[in-house]
């Protein structure tokens, strides 16, 4: 079998807890052939020559900072054929002062909706709502969330900005509670790829905590995601 190179990047807010939370699925790169180097930092994507060794990164860093130089180089690669793939904050939340990051990503972070202010408690709690994640008509037939079924989750429900750019593979949609601003539900894309010149981008909204990312369903995404982005022999 032949070995693949994979980038993981972590840091930023610990909220998300990244060490541990990227270290949840290291394992399972390395049983599929990769060779696995881990970083602390965004420094090591204005490294030209390690990026373009690198078949797959997985970042895990939320909100944070990224200086041009390290974008840079994490566009170029991605261009190049690297695959970029994360969850949650760790790539859906990341680096908000950067619109260049955000059109790389094709998505944001815009919040998250909390339960009604009577039932707060005055912790992350207070953002953990019940509510499913839809398998798309694409997704139903798309190598990542192929046989997965809509599944329930109780937690952080991202909502996002995109564009049109991206596939989506399953969606959540935010009702319209009497406590909030908006009028009618909000869909939301809560997996998606994304073609960016010869690589391929894949995003899974949730994974607030290791109890969501260790949701079979969540898990499969994630981890179906990362092969699927993997540099193609054709972008090598």
């Amino acid at each position: 079998m032949t070995r693949k190179k994979a980038l993981v990047v972590r840091g930023g807010w610990e909220g998300h807890q990244p060490v541990a939370a990227t270290e949840l699925f290291l394992p399972f790169l390395r049983d599929h052939a990769y060779d696995v180097l881990i970083e602390e930092s965004t420094d090591v994507y204005a490294d030209a020559d390690a990026m373009a060794e690198t078949d797959l990164v997985v970042q895990c860093v939320t909100m944070s900072e990224i200086k041009p130089e390290q974008l840079s180089g994490l566009s170029a690669a991605v261009v190049a054929g690297t695959g970029f793939t994360g969850w949650h904050g760790g790539i859906a939340d990341s680096f908000r002062a950067s619109s260049d990051y955000l059109h790389l990503v094709g998505g944001q972070f815009a919040t998250h909706p909390g339960k009604e202010p009577c039932e707060r408690a005055g912790d992350e709690s207070d953002n953990f709502l019940p509510y499913t994640i839809n398998v798309t008509d694409l997704g139903r037939e798309h190598p990542i969330t192929a046989g997965i079924e809509d599944f329930e989750l109780h937690t952080e429900q991202y909502w996002v900005l995109h564009d049109d750019l991206v596939d989506v593979l399953a969606t959540t949609t935010h009702p319209a509670r009497p406590w909030q601003p908006w009028h009618r539900p909000v869909t939301s894309p809560a997996v998606w790829t994304r073609q960016w010149g010869a690589g391929r981008v894949v995003v899974t909204t949730p994974g607030h905590s290791l109890d969501v990312l260790e949701n079979p369903n969540v898990r499969t995404v994630i981890e179906r995601g990362m092969l699927w982005a993997t540099r193609t022999a054709s972008a090598s």
